[in-house]
Order: structure tokens, then sequence, then C-alpha cells
């Protein structure tokens, strides 16, 4: 049923492609308008036999990575050409109100005189001109966006903060999605780039990869280059559990599950399965707390396998608690008003969306009206929640206006 749908969507707009097409090519000759029309319709079946091959053909892992490509590509098109039909409406609608008024007034209009191209004309050629601008953005987003690294540094003021961590320096990473990554150089920049901020400890708050823990092989050389003098600290994401691959059978899935623990072993990461470790400085301590993905929504899509109780466990006596859970929605269900005593909340999960304006004081992304925490440091009385923009990217492979985020947090005595 969704194919069906998708191909009937997918023939309203070219059907209204093509209507511009042969308004804007009406001075071409007969022959060069019928081969610019046939190539466009030859395209559009060939968009067709992709989507029956995404949808009703059972893929192996080494093809994912190519369907994943072509499918962010038919979604990158047909967006543009959306855009191009929301000009020709604006004609359509035009056309509709001329002939509207004209029949009220019983009578037809005159030619307009002279040798200027007509409204319809203009507004077609102007209609498949505007499709490339979202196009061309799209691309930059995947070829510059993706990998323009930020460093965000900011201060979070605590009252039990004993003295020896004053002015500790917290890196924070996540949403590493190493599955997406094509220029391993600018990932590797983007690494060094992180490195270079001599963070005192390190805490990576999940989704490793997009769907299986293999996509991880060709960056550990990389990742593995992550390291802190009081140790890097992990969690996992909703993506990490493999809930959205196909699996020949549980047994598989549990296999990838176990070589994502793995994983964070070989790369050298502290992997907190609802447990918590101590940060000691000249013999004092402070808590570092992580849960497994805890998510609001499907289940089999975000998982609630997090025991933040669990997890807290042992930690009632220390004076300050960093808690690291991937999905911030955690933050208001449960941290906040079942937990007082943690101080600081690291997420990540919501990317911002990817795609968004961040302008001095105005910001704006669709991922706020997901989520009330999406991007930045938030307060509510004397606990933090730190939402990262993620490292990497998930679905389209590009950003707009919210550039991957590299975070350094530096902890003071208030």
């Amino acid at each position: 049923m969704t194919f069906v749908f998708e191909v009937i969507v997918l023939l309203l707009i070219d059907y209204h492609i093509d209507r511009a097409i042969r308004v804007a090519s009406a001075h071409f000759s007969p022959t060069a308008r019928r081969i610019i029309r046939m190539a466009m319709w030859t395209f559009t079946g060939l968009v067709i036999l992709g989507l029956a091959w995404y949808h009703f053909i059972k893929l192996g892992f080494e093809a994912e990575g190519v369907r994943h490509i072509m499918m962010v590509g038919i979604i990158i098109l047909y967006m543009s050409k959306l855009f191009t039909v929301v000009f020709l409406l604006i004609d359509d609608i035009r056309v509709g109100i001329i002939w509207l008024v004209d029949r009220l007034r019983k009578k037809e209009r005159s030619p307009i005189p002279g040798e200027k191209i007509p409204r319809s004309q203009f507004l077609a050629k102007a209609a498949l001109a505007a499709g490339t601008v979202p196009f061309g953005i799209s691309v930059f987003g995947i070829l510059s966006g993706s990998t323009d690294y930020r460093v965000r540094r900011l201060t979070i003021p605590l009252k039990n903060l004993p003295k020896q961590f004053d002015g500790i320096k917290v890196g924070q990473i996540s949403d590493i999605h190493s599955g997406t990554y094509y220029n391993m150089t600018e990932v590797k920049r983007g690494i060094d780039l992180f490195m270079a901020e001599k963070a005192d400890v390190i805490f990576f708050t999940g989704d490793l990869v997009n769907t299986r823990t293999r996509e991880v092989n060709h960056s550990i050389s990389i990742l593995n280059k992550i390291k802190a003098p009081l140790g890097v600290y992990s969690v996992t994401g909703n993506h990490d559990y493999g809930n959205y691959a196909l699996w020949a059978s549980e047994r598989d899935k549990q296999k990838n599950f176990a070589d994502m623990i793995e994983a964070h072993k070989v790369l050298g990461y502290d992997l907190l399965m609802n447990e918590h470790r101590v940060l000691e400085v000249d013999g004092v301590r402070i808590a570092v707390l992580g849960v497994e993905n805890w998510g609001m929504g499907p289940s089999h899509r975000f998982p609630k396998y997090g025991k933040l109780d669990q997890a807290f466990k042992g930690t009632e006596d220390l004076p300050v608690k960093l808690l690291l859970s991937h999905d911030p929605t955690h933050w208001d269900a449960q941290i906040r008003p079942d937990f007082p005593s943690i101080d600081v909340t690291f997420a990540g999960h919501t990317h911002g969306f990817q795609i968004g304006i961040e302008a001095a004081s105005f910001r704006w992304s669709p991922a706020q009206y997901r989520f009330k925490q999406w991007a930045g440091l938030y307060q509510t009385g004397n606990q933090y929640i730190y939402v990262n923009r993620g490292f990497g990217c998930i679905g389209y492979p590009g950003r707009i206006g919210i550039p991957p985020e590299l975070t350094i947090i530096e902890l003071k005595r208030a």
C-alpha cells in the first residue's frame, strides 16, 4: 500500500512538471520537446523501479548503503520538484480566478498586444528555476554542511562541585552514525579538532551506527583516537540495538548487539549499561552515570531499556552526579522529577533535525515541534540538560543551518 501511495504522489508531481516543461519549451523544436519529455518520463519510470526494489527485494548488508543513497536522492529530487509544483499552483490559481471573473462578467478576454512573454510561460520557467534552489541547497548540505564541524564551549555552575573538580573540562560527542560517512578525511579532521580541546573527560551519548554494528569497522582507526585523562564513557542510543535492520533470526540481532558492546571496548570507550563510575581527583569523588536508551515513542524504535534506579544506586552520597542518557525526553519524563540530585544530563538524539536556523537569539528547527529540549543547554531549578546536535547524520546525509557539534563544557563551582 505504501508503494502504491508513493507511486501516485510521484506521478502527480511529474504530471505538473510535465505541464511546466511543455509551456516553458513552447519555442523549442517539436523534436527537442519530445526528447525532453521522454527523458523526464523515462527517469520517472526508473524511479518507480527503484522504489519497487526498495520495497519488495530483500537486501543484504552491502546493498543497504546503495538503497539508502538511492532513497535520499529520490527524496531530495522530489522535494525540489514539489517546490516547483507550488509555483505552478500559483499560476493555476491565477488562471482560475481570471476564468471565474470572465465568466461572471460574461465576456471574453482580449489577447494582450505586444511581444511580452505570457505570464503563464514566465511562471512555468520561474517554477522550474525555483526547483533548483532547494536541490542545490540540499546538495551543498551534503557536500559541505555534513562536515562543517563546530566546537561549542560553555560553562555550567554547580553549587556542590568540589574544588578539586573546579574548572574540569567535559567533552561531549554524540550521534556518530558511522554508517553515513563518505569522507573519512573530513571525519578525521573533526576528531582532531575535538582532541585539540584537551578535555579532561569525554562522554559519548549514543548512536554509534545507523542499523548494524559492522558499519563502524571502517571508522575504528579514527574513532579510537578519542581519549581523555579521566576516561571516555559511553552509552547506547536507539540505533545501536539493530531495531532498524531486517534480521534473518533473533539470534543474529542479539549477535549484532554483542558486537556493539565489543566495539565500544575496541574503541576504548567505557560503556555504561545502567551503571555508574566514579571520577576521583585528590581523593575526592563525583559520579558518572550511564543508562541504556530510554525514549518516548514506539518501543521498537525508541526502546526503554534504561534503568536509572539501577545506575543511581551507590551514588547517593557523592556530591555531584553527571548522567549520560541518549534521548532528551528522558529528562522531563523521569530524570528531573524522580532524581533531583542528578546535576547535569548529557543527551543527543535530536540532531537539531539537521536543518534549521540559529542566528544570535533566534533559533528555529522542526525538531522543536517534537522535542522540548532539542539543542543546547536547558535548566530547571538546579538541574541542567545539554542536548548535543550530533557529530554525524541519519536519513538525509547532510546539514543545513545546524552544523555537526563537538561540545566542551567547563564545570565551575557556583
